[in-house]
């Protein structure tokens, strides 16, 4: 970093304290967004009120320095990463400042998330019409500078149409209300001299000089989203709108404080029409006679998407519900009651004219299985195995609907000849396509293909009437290409507009006006070679390689969402806020680390170590982030070289090896108990003095089935693995459930030596030592493995060794892959048995907390299965993870952020249930945290098993 920089940092830490980071770390976490470009900023801003906002660009004025201002940073063309001071408007600045429900208006902080507005605004019958599919993660001052649409624009229009006014910040420190002004009130303000009255002066002359150009050469479409593509609300009869006027500049010239925004009413009941269609373009030809009808949105898309998401699971079973055909589209109309939308949605349907397959949802836990498959699709796009890496670029050009048809035979003969593949999908009803492309960004020749590729499709969607973006914006993948869509004569006047509100090109400089090349700046252009990386992990899905795992991560930033869902992802993220604590922020941290520039001390960084050290290792992102991001896996990964020379806290040899040490505690259980309650022996483990440890049982289930009188019942022979905490610690769990089976009729056996999968090893970087358990473990069930026997586990997260570390750390082995496909977890196991078991009592009320790697590797569907065979009735509280992770809960450095997490949902919803609600709970990590924070006594989905046979 430079000398001009030291002194930007030094006056903003003076003035701003804390709110300022230029480190390594920030300056990587901020290099990209969801785009394909990367530029490293020159340091982070995160402002706690707009005072320190103006403050910041007071000093960034002084230095001359650029500015970036950031929302979620889900952009997709580039327009979020600069070379400049980026002002994170989302960690601190995201208020409802007010809802006015008799006038449907709201006021809202620039870092305000969509969902958060739209959970205030329900309960007065209202919500904000434009809603992206990043809708619980993206803010809406993000959405007005890329002038965002989504789902229901059909009906709801963009965000420029529902902007009412806005508080905006110049880069010369002028702070302005803007939004529709009468004649009268725009002549008081041209009279007056100073800086406003400049800006209106100007603002009427670019319109008196533009205006009829700016009439006839604006495309007119429901999603014009490129250039500066709301001049023409400063035109005759529409209120000189200058707040409308800046929406979808994407930062490049002002900066927003606060936005006044229009509410519409929102449905009190929905319903979906899936139609299915021989292919796509069918599909697309048939939206304006269904438009015609008044739907509230129109979706589409074609069976490579649907391919895509099935093979990510990303899903979530919705795909699951649609017609045959190879083109979908997706009809919705809203009503007052449940009857009424479905019958507006049958109707509508009806009167399209549609004779192929449909399937009508109004089910509000159907329709939103399909809205979630269909939300999966950028994500699932980008990594489908067995094919290139799919990208951004034209994902997001538009057309008048009534020629979508056309347009995407067209757009497809474009894919053939420059020898791209891509899936569509969109929201057809405004005629907007969206898909991702392989492209190769890695070779010269590649470059020249995608470079003229770019231009075709600009020459394409403008012969069409269309626009080269329909929502997204065009920063840095497009803006390059306006002048084949406005000509030069409109350029001129956007770089005249642009001028006016930033003369010295300071605010996002290089996006939207006077572009870098779409072929520059390229996260993983020609130049990004990283070094070969020796691992522990085999990464078979990313070719063996760390550093191209680390590309997994686009950047769309659903691991950010912060309102209550059913997903896992990231809890971290959910107590602190902080984007090093989410997933993509640790993804772009260990890719940077590949990379070697910011992040320069590789493995030995304190920059990654410092951000995982947060990380749960819950897998939630395995699962739930759509292209597999597996930050457990790297984080394991990391810390084996990290700590090879190195001492870890001391809660890793004390709960890290706890195999080793329940087994000396066996001997001696009660001395054991007594030494880990003491608070110096707590010290001594690095475990947090308010931590409650777990006991040792007096007797092991080992030693319990060691010495029990068993009675050979002979029947299918299967191993129960004793893990460790149920064996050490709850073996009653075991007891359980070698009854059940029993009872089943199987013959129950034990591995003849204690084993260990070392589960605990990984999240502390023992990889040396979790690959010397697993080849003991290899070892001693030789002859069970070859001889196929099931190996039923009851704890979640050592069923997931086996599932997920074992084939990862032994990609070549064939006893690896026979072994995890042996093990099953105990709930799945009976539940493809339930019948042999003898009559069990039903009924009954039950709360089951789903341990995170149940979630994620496992899957909960054949336990929630056997629990509805067992007519009870189940509550799975949202945003799952219970906060203690093993030893995340525990230890010193970690405890507090751990019961942050558990008190967010899960224990002050335990502690409201009635007395007579059972607690499931299989996970021992669950188990504890619930009985030691929230008061209640958990049950094994074994034990309740054991306890209702009949």
């Amino acid at each position: 970093m430079g000398a001009p920089h030291e002194a930007l940092e030094q006056d903003l830490r003076r003035a701003l304290g804390d709110a300022v980071d230029f480190s390594a770390q920030a300056r990587a976490l901020y290099a990209t967004d969801a785009s394909n470009y990367r530029q490293v900023p020159i340091g982070l801003v995160s402002p706690r009120n707009r005072d320190e906002v103006i403050e910041t660009v007071r000093i960034c004025r002084e230095h001359d320095a650029p500015i970036l201002p950031r929302g979620g940073g889900t952009s997709l063309a580039g327009q979020g990463c600069n070379a400049a001071v980026t002002i994170d408007f989302s960690r601190h600045l995201h208020r409802v400042v007010g809802i006015d429900p008799a006038a449907r208006r709201a006021t809202v902080e620039p870092g305000c998330i969509l969902d958060r507005l739209c959970d205030e605004a329900k309960g007065h019958g209202l919500t904000f019409g434009p809603d992206p599919a990043t809708h619980d993660h993206n803010t809406l001052g993000g959405m007005i500078g890329n002038d965002s649409c989504g789902v229901h624009s059909v009906t709801a229009g963009r965000t420029a149409d529902n902007v009412e006014r806005l508080t905006v910040l110049t880069y010369d420190g002028e702070v302005l209300e803007l939004g529709p002004t009468r004649e009268a009130e725009l002549a008081a303000i041209t009279a007056k001299a100073g800086r406003r009255g400049d800006i209106f002066r100007a603002l009427v002359a670019l319109r008196d000089r533009w205006g009829p150009l700016i009439e006839a050469r604006y495309p007119k479409i429901p999603r014009l989203v490129s250039g500066y593509e709301n001049l023409d609300a400063l035109l005759p009869g529409r209120g000189f709108n200058v707040a409308r006027s800046v929406v979808g500049t994407e930062g490049s010239c002002l900066i927003v404080l606060d936005a006044t925004l229009t509410l519409v009413p929102h449905p009190a009941h929905k319903a979906l029409a899936l139609l299915g269609f021989d292919d796509v373009f069918a599909a697309a030809d048939a939206v304006p006679s269904i438009l015609a009808e008044g739907p509230d949105a129109i979706e589409g898309f074609d069976d490579k998407l649907f391919r895509a998401v099935r093979r990510a699971h990303a899903g979530h079973g919705g795909l699951a519900l649609l017609p045959d055909g190879k083109g979908w589209l997706m009809v919705e109309a809203g009503g007052e009651t449940r009857d009424e939308a479905e019958a507006k949605v049958r109707r509508i349907v009806k009167r399209s004219g549609h004779k192929g397959h449909r399937r009508i949802l109004s089910g509000p836990d159907e329709q939103q299985r399909i809205w979630t498959a269909r939300e999966a699709s950028l994500g699932a796009t980008a990594f489908v195995q067995g094919q290139p890496e799919h990208w951004p670029g034209w994902e997001d050009s538009a057309v008048p609907p009534d020629r979508l048809g056309d347009y995407l035979r067209d757009l497809e003969a474009l894919f053939r000849r420059h020898g791209y593949t891509a899936a569509i999908y969109g929201h057809f009803g405004d005629g907007v396509i969206h898909c991702r492309i392989d492209f190769d960004f890695r070779s010269g020749k590649g470059l020249a293909n995608y470079r003229a590729f770019m231009c075709d499709a600009a020459h394409l969607v403008h012969s069409y009437g269309g626009s080269l973006s329909g929502e997204h914006g065009d920063g840095q993948a497009r803006a390059e290409l306006l002048e084949i869509m406005y000509g030069p004569e409109l350029l001129r006047c956007f770089r005249e507009f642009k001028a006016i509100w930033d003369p010295g090109n300071r605010m996002n400089p290089g996006k939207a006006i006077e572009p870098y090349p779409v072929d520059s700046n390229l996260r993983l252009g020609p130049d990004y070679r990283p070094e070969p990386l020796e691992t522990w992990f085999g990464y078979p899905a990313d070719h063996g390689s760390f550093a191209h795992a680390t590309t997994r991560c686009v950047g769309v930033g659903k691991c950010r969402r912060r309102q209550v869902g059913d997903e896992v992802m990231c809890p971290s993220y959910l107590a602190t806020g902080e984007e090093r604590h989410s997933t993509r922020g640790r993804a772009h941290l260990l890719h940077e680390m590949t990379r070697g520039e910011v992040i320069n001390d590789g493995w030995s960084s304190d920059a990654v170590e410092d951000a995982l050290s947060l990380c749960l290792a819950c897998k939630g992102c395995k699962a739930d982030c759509p292209v597999g991001v597996d930050v457990a896996t790297w984080k394991a990964e990391f810390r084996a070289h990290h700590y090879k020379d190195r001492l870890r806290p001391r809660a890793a040899y004390s709960m890290g090896l706890i195999d080793r040490w329940a087994r000396v505690a066996d001997h001696a259980p009660g001395i054991a108990n007594l030494l880990a309650g003491n608070r110096v022996g707590k010290w001594v483990a690095g475990i947090d003095g308010h931590a409650t440890l777990p006991r040792f049982a007096r007797q092991s289930f080992r030693r319990w089935f060691a010495e029990r009188d068993k009675i050979p019942i002979g029947g299918e022979r299967v191993l129960l693995w004793p893990d460790t905490f149920n064996n050490h610690f709850r073996p009653e769990t075991a007891i359980a459930a070698v009854e059940v089976l029993e009872r089943a009729g199987f013959e129950v056996t034990i591995p003849r030596v204690p084993l260990c999968c070392g589960r605990p090893l990984y999240d502390w970087g023992f990889l040396d030592q979790a690959r010397a358990r697993l080849e003991r473990i290899f070892a001693a069930l030789a002859g069970e493995i070859a001889a196929g026997t099931p190996v039923v586990g009851l704890e979640p997260a050592c069923v997931s060794v086996f599932k997920d570390e074992l084939p990862n750390l032994f990609p070549d082995r064939d006893e690896a892959h026979q072994l995890s496909k042996q093990v099953i977890y105990f709930a799945d196991f009976v539940a493809d048995r339930i019948d042999q078991i003898p009559s069990l009592h039903r009924g009954g009320d039950a709360l089951v907390q789903v341990h995170c790697h149940h979630h994620a590797v496992i899957g909960f569907d054949k336990e929630k299965a056997l629990l509805d065979r067992l007519s009870l009735a189940v509550e799975r509280p949202p945003q799952g993870c219970c906060g203690m992770a093993g030893a995340f809960g525990m230890a010193a450095e970690t405890h507090g952020v751990g019961r942050a997490i558990g008190e967010r949902v899960l224990l002050p919803r335990v502690r409201e249930l009635p007395a007579d609600t059972l607690v499931l709970a299989d996970g021992f990590s669950c188990r504890e945290q619930i009985e030691a924070h929230g008061g209640r006594t958990t049950r094994h989905i074994a034990e309740l098993l054991a306890g209702r046979l009949a």
